[in-house]
């Protein structure tokens, strides 16, 4: 099938100088100030949580601010008025100037050949029950197959979470993986950085794993 996406970059009176901002504090900021909008926070009027594949991302990469919208969150995020709002982040606050707005329409699904991919931000792929499992684990090649056997089930919920099918068997294949000290909630967590390869059409900047509303696990193909 066909994905509809937006990919809006936000630019500030200044550069970001500083490493303390992490998505989360994107995501705080711009869900604050439309607090209606349940797709940018996914809490319903009730207060609850909406567990859901999330249709809006946020992303800091490498020092850029990014809102990644899916599906019927494309158009949405690409309407928000956001130029002249000011966000806070860690230690100071910035004033946004301008939003360059990508809108993308690219295939999604299973396919025959096998496409490389590699994630800009740490791959959350571990809960408690396989995190032990993953530590008792000696060897390299075991490991990566469990974590193969992981993103195989993250592509899975993810394609629920879009409303796909998977109807033909997902290959993974982990080609490279180093383990990264990362946090979430002030949590700290183990997650990864690498690459792989599989049999499945992604479009850049989608995020697979834990915590993908807040940037974990941006997934971008390797040219």
């Amino acid at each position: 099938m066909k994905v509809l996406s937006s990919v809006v970059c936000l630019q500030f009176d200044r550069s970001i100088d500083k490493l303390g901002f992490q998505s989360k504090d994107l995501r705080g900021t711009i869900a604050g100030l439309y607090p209606n909008e349940i797709l940018l926070h996914q809490h319903s009027e009730d207060g609850t949580v909406k567990y859901r594949y999330p249709l809006v991302q946020y992303k800091c990469i490498q020092r850029n601010c990014l809102l990644v919208g899916i599906g019927k969150a494309a158009k949405l995020i690409s309407n928000l008025h956001l130029v002249g709002e000011t966000i806070a982040l860690p230690y100071e606050k910035y004033k946004i100037l301008k939003k360059d707005i990508v809108f993308q329409e690219e295939l999604y699904g299973t396919i025959k050949t096998i496409f490389p991919y590699s994630f800009l931000t740490p791959w959350l792929a571990l809960n408690e029950r396989n995190y032990e499992k993953y530590r008792r684990l000696s060897g390299q090649r075991e490991k990566k197959e469990l974590l193969a056997k992981i993103l195989v089930g993250n592509i899975i919920s993810m394609s629920k979470g879009l409303g796909y099918t998977v109807c033909e068997p997902i290959k993974a294949n982990i080609i490279n993986m180093k383990e990264v000290r990362t946090s979430l909630k002030r949590t700290p967590m183990l997650g990864f950085l690498g690459s792989f390869s599989v049999n499945f059409e992604i479009p850049d900047y989608f995020g697979l794993g834990k915590s993908v509303s807040r940037g974990f696990g941006t997934v971008v193909k390797v040219k």
